[in-house]
């Protein structure tokens, strides 16, 4: 091994089957945003892992960069778990034997590492201005050059180092980086080691100076520190790897096992998702109507898989079936529209009761929040919006579609143009002719049930020499105020007799009216 090389140990661990010792993985997520599907995507193969192997998953929250905290950015990404059903083992609300979970929590513990480091040559005390810094990146750039620090700092004497002290001069601390030979990563995703030059290596700060560690220090010091066995992070961090694996060796530290995971694309592909564009943060799906299931199933399939055949995967199977070896290093594309398929097929797998109650609360909604119209007067009673609710349950892609979808049955007015009443191929006239008979059928009946009105109504089609769907096409809209609505009749029924026959008079006389030309 050439003079300065450093690698990180084969991974034993990183095969997921049920021996081996149980994982202890983690989500580390920095408040300076709301969290999005790439974020959590990664957690949530982070949760399975440890929860596939009988291991913990605990959440620490890396809030060291005050500046660009997001206030209310913790306690979103814990609503967030808790609504997609992940439960925390170890974090900020609930403790746990390794806190603190904060890293400003924590602040105490990391310059006296940073102090070890130093003592063995392993990094050093940088007092560089941030206006010199300045000028040698804007002068490696003027040469084309990579820019990274120049390593003024990096022999300084000891009586140098002293009078700066002694003067009071605020200083960062930089990792000593190897200055030959090649520093390897071993990742559980890859076949093969990823190999860096030493010598392309930059003397990255480690400690800040306000006392504050970096990432590059703290998540060391803190996977340590919480006996982390597997770290799972977005693959922006290889670049980083080789640093994280430099500081174990000089700690004496076994370093974890390591898996970068693919990228979350745009869904233009090419474009990483990301916070600070335009990813939704996940708490906002919940408020669009999606489910938890749907997200954790549709999360789950980006970057792993289970076959080319299964998708539809319930948690305990997940759980089951979750290797590092199934996830791919290609990345995964954001699709909407497979997540909305996956978002209604989960809901039609649900039981009305809980279609119900889940629904609700956008049925209430104000209407300038996406609920029922203002001008509702009837109550939404539970069995009522049950009954309603199992009319749209097929059709349903979100539950906040339902006020829109259902809203006709809670109105008691229609607002509708005259001429939509009026069928293709059909004029006025002989819509006003079928609408009058369908209206003296219904009224005939001794009950309201969809079945005999669609019988009768029928027998009226042959009757009248129409098609179906030019007689049941303006029933619709004369009982919906639409084009397109769930079953005909079952609708009718469900609307009741009163406001069923009430609507269709009010369709005649509106057709009557144009007509007349009024």
């Amino acid at each position: 091994m050439p003079q300065g090389s450093i690698t990180t140990p084969a991974p034993a661990a990183a095969t997921s089957d049920r021996s081996e010792t149980p994982a202890r993985t983690r989500f580390a997520p920095s408040p300076t945003g709301l969290q999005h599907i790439g974020g959590y995507r990664t957690a949530l193969f982070s949760w399975l892992l440890a929860r596939h192997t009988g291991g913990q998953f605990p959440l620490r929250i890396e809030d060291t960069d005050i500046a660009r905290t997001v206030p209310g950015a913790v306690e979103a990404v814990i609503e967030g778990f808790k609504w997609l059903g992940m439960e925390i083992d170890e974090g900020p609300e609930i403790g746990g034997p390794f806190g603190p979970y904060f890293q400003t929590q924590r602040r105490d513990l990391y310059p006296p590492y940073a102090e070890r480091l130093i003592r063995s040559g392993a990094a050093y005390r940088c007092f560089c201005t941030r206006e010199r810094l300045d000028q040698v990146r804007q002068s490696q750039i003027a040469r084309h050059l990579p820019p990274r620090y120049d390593r003024h700092c990096r022999n300084l004497s000891e009586e140098e180092i002293a009078r700066n002290l002694s003067a009071g001069q605020g200083y960062t601390v930089r990792l000593a980086s190897p200055l030959e030979g090649k520093t390897s990563v071993v990742d559980a995703l890859r076949s093969t080691p990823i190999e860096f030059d030493n010598a392309n290596l930059d003397d990255a700060i480690l400690l800040k100076s306000d006392g504050y560690p970096t990432y590059h220090l703290a998540n060391v010091i803190d996977d340590h520190l919480m006996r982390i066995t597997h770290v799972l992070r977005a693959e922006e961090w290889i670049s980083s790897a080789p640093l994280h694996v430099i500081l174990y060796q000089a700690l004496g530290w076994e370093p974890p096992v390591f898996a970068h995971v693919p990228d979350v694309l745009e869904p233009q592909g090419g474009m990483k998702l990301s916070k600070r564009k335009s990813a939704i943060p996940m708490l906002e799906y919940r408020e669009r109507g999606y489910l938890p299931e749907a997200l954790f199933n549709y999360m789950a399939l980006l970057g792993w898989s289970y076959d080319d055949k299964e998708s539809i995967l319930s948690r305990e199977q997940l759980i089951a079936a979750f290797t590092l070896e199934r996830v791919g290093v290609a990345p995964a594309r954001y699709d909407e529209g497979r997540l909305l398929w996956f978002n209604g097929y989960y809901i039609r797998q649900l039981s009305l009761d809980d279609l119900l109650a889940r629904t609700l609360p956008f049925l209430e909604r104000p209407e300038a929040s996406g609920g029922l119209p203002d001008s509702v007067t009837r109550p939404i009673e539970r069995d009522y919006a049950r009954r309603v609710l199992a009319l749209e349950q097929e059709r349903m892609k979100t539950l906040a579609e339902a006020p829109d979808m259902t809203s006709f049955f809670f109105v008691d007015t229609l607002e509708y143009p005259a001429q939509t009443l009026i069928a293709k191929n059909m004029d006025a006239s002989a819509t006003l002719n079928g609408l009058r008979r369908s209206l003296a059928i219904l009224e005939s009946l001794d009950g309201w049930v969809a079945a005999e009105m669609e019988t009768r109504l029928r027998d009226l089609v042959t009757e009248l020499g129409l098609k179906p769907v030019q007689l049941f096409s303006s029933l619709r809209v004369a009982v919906t105020g639409r084009a397109v609505s769930p079953p005909l009749f079952e609708t009718m029924e469900t609307l009741g007799r009163g406001v069923s026959l009430s609507r269709l008079r009010q369709a005649i006389s509106t057709l009557e009216s144009l007509a007349s030309g009024e």
